[in-house]
């Protein structure tokens, strides 16, 4: 790593953990010159790297300042780290979907701002080289491989997932892998091996709206355990609710998660499967954005600490390579068994072209170069979304600066309707998605999820534009002197 890039990463780091503050004065050029034994020159590229960012902006004969929100809670009033933390919360029935249907039914719609959306622009996957791995594996396919490898999915691709894992440090035999029509299914696959209908399963909230649509699809309750935006799991109230309910299973996001961006430190990721373990409690780990990291090294997944084969580690490549596609995958511990054969009776198999050529790919195409393109890219991106909040939002709104992924969490002040948002934004074709999705209560009624994920241009400037105009419109913001 070059030394300016060390520096940017240094101060990329305060600035994310909150060691340097919104507002905070960046050491001058001289000061950093001469603590780090760098030229000036490096210093300010360094410094124009961080602007690139949306970290911080230059002040004319001023010098450099750290920008946007700090990273807080949604909980109006209190200070970051310090929050009033909520009680888990049981569901006895869930009713979500309709309002989950609304919203992704707006952001699909091609002339709609996708500022809602769950999924990051095509034009950040390599499409036509995907293209040409396809076209290549065609002539090689025949009658018997077609059905040879139904279940648990080509050996090919399974392989080059292993050797994946086996990169991070992490060993995965590839013949514990199931191929899977992408991590949605995977994760429904989990859930369906290790629950029943009128189970409790535990959830983030907020949390991924995909866990509270499957426990309604099955007739399961759902525990709701509190989330940090900036810790990630409460573990602390999740061993009481453990200690008081009777959970059968967990479905958690510990990387980038959906829709905070929190991620829990490796401690915190070991803490919980030790937790979970106590109890022989299985795990189903979401981990769809753990290749999107900002820094230098992905993520370890809580399925690193797993040493009794709790922790079903789920996957895929619709974030980060192949959309359309529709492939993933799940290393599912001592429920092997159990997955496969739900796979081959809900639906026999993954898409055999489709899996071979994302083997052909991960092999000859230069995956590894696409990511750290791929993560740049969000990065700048994400940089332009937070900027244009900043600008137009109402002041003291809470926003989330995630390590990773492409979503950002918005908590404006107590009373806000974010579903009155999202109605009024859509009327001016803008899509958002308001907190309520992501709780099975319907809680976050003045929270916001926003997609970082496509380019910024003047169309996303005026959405955002939009959006701070339609926020100040309403209470508490409509009132404020």
């Amino acid at each position: 790593m070059k030394r300016y890039e060390q520096l940017v990463e240094l101060l990329a780091t305060d600035i994310r953990n909150g060691r340097l503050a919104p507002g905070a004065r960046l050491p001058s050029i001289r000061t950093i010159t001469r603590q780090h034994g760098l030229s000036a020159s490096t210093a300010f590229k360094a410094y124009e790297r961080l602007e690139e960012k949306g970290l911080v902006r230059a002040r004319p004969r001023s010098g450099y300042y750290v920008i946007g929100a700090p990273l807080q809670a949604p909980v109006s009033g209190a200070q970051p780290g310090r929050e009033k933390r909520k009680p888990a919360l049981v569901s006895s029935r869930l009713d979500v979907s309709e309002l989950v249907f609304s919203v992704l039914d707006a952001a699909q719609q091609a002339e709609i701002v996708p500022l809602g959306s769950a999924f990051p622009s095509p034009d950040l996957f390599p499409l036509q080289r995907l293209g040409k791995s396809l076209s290549r594996i065609a002539p090689r396919l025949h009658g018997h491989e077609m059905v040879a490898h139904l279940s648990q999915g080509h050996p090919a691709l399974r392989q080059q997932i292993a050797l994946r894992y086996l990169a991070m440090g992490m060993a995965q035999p590839m013949d514990e892998l199931v191929i899977t029509n992408g991590a949605l299914e995977g994760l429904n696959l989990c859930l369906s091996a290790v629950a029943r209908p009128g189970d409790l399963v535990a959830v983030e909230s907020p949390g991924f709206y995909g866990s509270l649509q499957a426990l309604e699809r099955l007739n399961m309750k759902a525990l709701e355990i509190p989330v940090h935006p900036q810790d990630g799991l409460d573990l602390a109230a999740l061993a009481r609710a453990l200690e008081r309910h009777p959970v059968k299973a967990c479905w958690f996001m510990t990387s980038f998660q959906n829709p905070t961006g929190a991620s829990l430190s490796p401690e915190k990721k070991q803490a919980l499967v030790a937790l979970l373990a106590q109890r022989a409690i299985p795990l189903i780990e979401d981990d769809v954005y753990g290749e999107l990291y900002a820094g230098e090294r992905a993520p370890w997944p809580a399925k690193a600490w797993d040493r009794e084969g709790l922790v079903m580690h789920c996957s895929s490549f619709s974030k980060t390579l192949a959309p359309g596609y529709r492939v993933g995958w799940v290393s599912p511990g001592r429920f092997g068994e159990q997955v496969a054969r739900l796979k081959l009776m809900t639906n026999l198999s993954a898409s055999l072209p489709a899996q071979l050529a994302l083997a052909d790919y991960l092999q000859h195409g230069g995956y590894d170069k696409h990511l750290r393109k791929l993560r740049h890219a969000m990065e700048t991106r994400l940089a332009g979304l937070l900027a244009a909040i900043a600008r137009h939002f109402p002041p003291g709104v809470r926003v989330t600066r995630p390590p990773g992924g492409y979503f950002v969490w918005v908590a404006f002040d107590a009373g806000f309707d974010a579903l009155a948002l999202h109605a009024a934004a859509l009327a001016r074709g803008i899509s958002v998605a308001p907190g309520p999705v992501f709780s099975a209560r319907r809680d976050f009624r003045h929270c916001l999820r926003l997609n970082g994920g496509h380019a910024w241009d003047d169309r996303l400037e005026d959405a955002v534009r939009t959006l701070g105009a339609l926020a100040r419109l309403q209470p508490p913001y409509a009132h404020a002197p």
